[in-house]
């Protein structure tokens, strides 16, 4: 045999410093020369090919056949990273038709997996995604008959041009399978993720993620930026306890990527930008986890009219004793990521924010709280200054924060004031953008500002109920809140306006639903507004007619919209039928004096 004795530990040697070529010294290869040591490694792994072909003759088949996998699946990788795709899809197939006969013997199974891991991420960069899931699912099958047949720790393909006494112990051999079959599960997650099959894909997400914590296999930034992006799937699904679990062992595996300094010396400013960046938007997804849970737990205690029922309220509460406790034991099991002390800083970052529905006014306001706090440390990042969308929309949810903690509070007083507190983020933000480059963020301000004052309007004449007479106080900001509901509502249609300031006949699908309650609020607006004279209170039902009158007829010409405004509608209609009659009736009082 050609390549025996110290032939072979040369041979040895040359694959080892390809590896090394590849996986260490391509790291600092210079940009005019991205793939140099690539290149080098791959005309060592050339040579080395050659020197096995001479030794065919005398040497032992299968073992020959094998360690010629190895080389084709370190070639295929090759071609691949130097983005040599055709080339690279040969090399893998060899090494796969190499090993077909033995792939499920222990020297063989970790090689063949690593191969159809790589024909899978091949395939995805084509764009040819069922074909990437057939490789894939294929390495899975073979990795679960292996475990069930055989299941002690198989070779890893380096160990072919190992000396015997360099041969790795079973404990490595075993990390390294694990953290192969590890890589299936993480591609096949992008690929069902792509399929569009999300239920999988967030299966095979949560299981990478379980397996990389268990094995040790992770970058704790991009780990914990999946954990987070996973929280927000289960966000989806009203899974709370699961979705907190996401996020809390984010936060605490991100804090590893904090504490441990770089292994580059030169870490550089970007590098501290992308981190500070990646803590940002975990704490937006916190936020939407919070913001989420109280707006999921208002619409269950809400009654027809938006208020909250004091009797759901108590039988929600019943329930919940009940139940919680046998709940989170029975699914926690499912959801836990992590050793034992990974899991106790975890249970520890959970127990600051509750996982269950808030039921009255002071556990939802600690879960507001939390939200508040992630709010403040995502706007740290994402300034107004170099990130305008990301910053609107932190405030934006903000402000819904706000929103929804006025639903649980029951002082109409103080509720105003909270939604005070939105007018007075949105406003600045509002007045500072320009429409003709944020139309789309521009019209959702206006209309909340709108909502907002709508909203402070109704409360404020639900505290002038409360009195014996309305003060001219309480009739001023009554009218002051309404006319300012009106302009933003106005400056909402408006932006719908074609350039020569036309309103369109049909309107989009997209704004249809908002651009109609728009007008009904309008409608409403005008009859709330209080006037001593009855001239203007007369121009002000005539106002409040016409747009009532919008809406019916709108509808009358375009049935297809009733579905999105069916109670506007009907309220607009029994408008439309009593206005003419109210107005008659004033103007016959003003008769003698018009």
């Amino acid at each position: 045999m050609a390549a025996a004795g110290g032939g072979w530990a040369a041979v040895c040697e040359k694959f080892r410093t390809a590896r090394t070529l590849s996986a260490v010294e391509s790291r600092k290869d210079p940009e005019t020369e991205p793939y140099r040591s690539k290149y080098s490694a791959r005309a060592l792994l050339q040579e080395v090919k050659q020197l096995l072909s001479a030794a065919e003759e005398g040497g032992e088949a299968r073992l020959l056949a094998v360690r010629r996998a190895v080389l084709e699946y370190e070639l295929g990788v090759n071609h691949t990273d130097t983005e040599e795709l055709s080339a690279g899809e040969e090399h893998l197939q060899r090494c796969t038709q190499l090993l077909e006969p033995h792939r499920l013997s222990p020297d063989c199974v970790s090689l063949y997996i690593q191969a159809q891991n790589n024909l899978g991420i091949l395939w995805s960069e084509r764009d040819e995604i069922k074909t990437a899931q057939t490789y894939l699912e294929s390495a899975e099958a073979l990795y679960n008959q292996y475990m069930k047949e055989d299941g002690n720790p198989p070779l890893d393909p380096s160990e072919h041009f190992m000396a015997e006494e360099d041969k790795l112990t079973d404990q490595e051999r075993s990390k390294r399978f694990e953290k192969a079959y590890t890589h299936t599960l993480y591609y096949l997650a992008q690929v069902y993720q792509h399929l569009e099959m999300i239920e999988k894909a967030a299966q095979y997400c949560h299981t990478t993620l379980k397996r990389q914590l268990e094995y040790c296999g992770y970058y704790p930034v991009e780990w914990a930026l999946n954990a987070a992006t996973l929280s927000q799937y289960y966000l989806s699904k009203q899974c709370f306890m699961e979705s907190r679990h996401c996020l809390a062992a984010a936060s605490v595996i991100f804090s590893q990527a904090e504490q441990v300094p770089s292994a580059e010396d030169n870490e550089t400013e970007q590098d501290q930008q992308d981190l500070r960046q990646r803590k940002a938007e975990i704490a937006r997804c916190w936020i939407k986890y919070c913001l989420n849970l109280l707006q999921s737990a208002r619409k269950l205690l809400e009654d027809n009219i938006g208020e909250l029922d004091p009797d759901r309220q108590l039988e929600l509460k019943a329930q919940r004793k009940k139940e919680e406790d046998e709940k989170e034991k029975g699914r926690k099991k499912a959801v836990l990521f992590g050793t034992s002390d990974i899991c106790d800083s975890v249970l520890a970052m959970e127990e600051k924010v509750s996982s269950v529905y808030p039921l009255d006014f002071q556990e939802a306001r600690e879960i507001f709280l939390v939200g508040q706090n992630y709010v403040q440390e995502a706007k740290e990042f994402f300034q107004v200054d170099g990130y305008v969308t990301d910053h609107i929309e932190i405030v934006q949810d903000h402000s819904a924060l706000f929103k929804v903690l006025a639903f649980f509070e029951e002082d109409y007083e103080r509720r105003c004031k909270m939604h005070k507190r939105r007018i007075d983020m949105l406003e600045p933000i509002y007045a500072d953008l320009n429409p003709q480059y944020y139309l789309l963020i521009s019209r959702q301000l206006q209309f909340e500002l709108a909502d907002t004052y709508y909203e402070m309007m109704d409360l404020k004449v639900a505290i002038g109920n409360r009195l014996e007479e309305l003060d001219s106080h309480t009739i001023k900001k009554i009218n002051s809140l309404a006319q300012l509901a009106i302009k933003y509502y106005e400056l909402f249609l408006d932006s719908l306006r074609n350039p020569d300031k036309v309103f369109p006949e049909e309107l989009e699908e997209d704004v249809l639903r908002p651009a109609m309650v728009a007008k009904f609020h309008i409608a409403r607006l005008y009859g709330k507004l209080i006037t001593s004279d009855s001239k203007k209170q007369l121009e002000n039902m005539q106002t409040s007619l016409e747009y009532y009158t919008f809406l019916v007829d709108y509808c009358e010409k375009y049935p297809d919209a009733v579905r999105a405004i069916e109670t506007e509608l009907e309220l607009s209609k029994e408008m439309v039928g009593l206005l003419p009659t109210r107005m008659e009736r004033l103007r016959a009082k003003l008769c003698p004096f018009i």
